[in-house]
């Protein structure tokens, strides 16, 4: 996100915030950033966090939906990373972002690619073997493929940018991008003015 948009100064709308930890670093960044999530338990350790660091972040339990009627075209940047597996509908979250984002800004995406690697790597791999997540964080059939993604996206009334790979390393604990999509990726998309 920092490559593809400069944040300072920038109105930034986090969907899906859960524990605030990508909200804050924007903030830290310069941006004045609101966290939305439906989850009051991620949202108490954000609001927790936010007491600890003093970084200010709006925090807000409501839906993206919801949201998108109160606040139409009111951020530059809207950020809904790792989120759209866990909903019901994920293409009525993308047309709620693409209502709250203003013309010619930003809305990135991450999600998990649905494929025998996606499967073996998220769910097998960080649920089972190596314990990352909770058992049952994930459902197979909710991942999403980029082509989908995308289409939804484009639905919407977004225009894709860019597809990244993003890759994480149980041992550094780090992602970093890379050109592979097969199990985590990044989709940028702009709301043409």
């Amino acid at each position: 996100i920092d490559e593809r948009a400069s944040l300072a100064g920038k109105k930034v709308l986090d969907v899906g915030c859960g524990g605030g930890i990508l909200s804050e670093a924007m903030a830290l960044r310069g941006a004045t950033v609101t966290g939305i999530d439906m989850g009051e338990a991620p949202l108490a350790v954000a609001q927790l966090h936010q007491l600890e660091s003093g970084v200010q972040v709006e925090y807000r339990q409501i839906t993206a939906e919801a949201l998108a009627e109160e606040m139409p075209e009111q951020f530059d940047v809207v950020t809904c990373l790792e989120m759209l597996e866990h909903v019901p509908d994920p293409s009525s979250v993308i047309r709620a972002c693409y209502r709250m984002v203003k013309p010619g800004g930003q809305v990135f995406f991450s999600t998990i690619n649905r494929n025998p690697k996606a499967y073996l790597f998220a769910i097998i791999g960080a649920e089972y073997i190596m314990k990352l997540l909770p058992r049952g964080t994930h459902d197979f059939k909710k991942f999403i493929r980029p082509s989908e993604l995308g289409a939804w996206s484009r639905v919407a009334g977004l225009t894709v940018k860019d597809i990244i790979g993003l890759t994480y390393n149980p041992l550094t604990k780090h992602y970093k991008l890379a050109s592979d999509v097969d199990v985590n990726y990044m989709i940028q998309t702009l709301r043409e003015e």
